[in-house]
């Protein structure tokens, strides 16, 4: 399992989740990816497609606008 970092900031919606879905395509299960994001939609965005498609959230912050989701890989088709 690794982990790895995706820089989604200054993108606007629906880049973000684009952008993560594509990220995790090249992920194996167990692997942990961080996106970090400015656009506040990809606090309910990225979550929400997560829970859509298999992947567990492990934690979200929201610090002055700069937004960190980490998610971890579920299965992948």
């Amino acid at each position: 399992m690794s982990h790895f970092v995706l820089d989604a900031r200054y993108l606007l919606c629906p880049m973000p989740v684009i952008r993560t879905q594509n990220r995790i395509a090249e992920l194996a299960p167990g692997d942990t990816l961080e996106v970090h994001a400015t656009d506040p939609g990809a606090l309910h965005d990225i979550p929400t497609w997560c829970r859509v498609h298999g992947h567990e959230v492990v934690s979200v912050t929201d610090v002055d606008r700069k937004i960190s989701i980490t998610l971890r890989v579920g299965k992948t088709t």
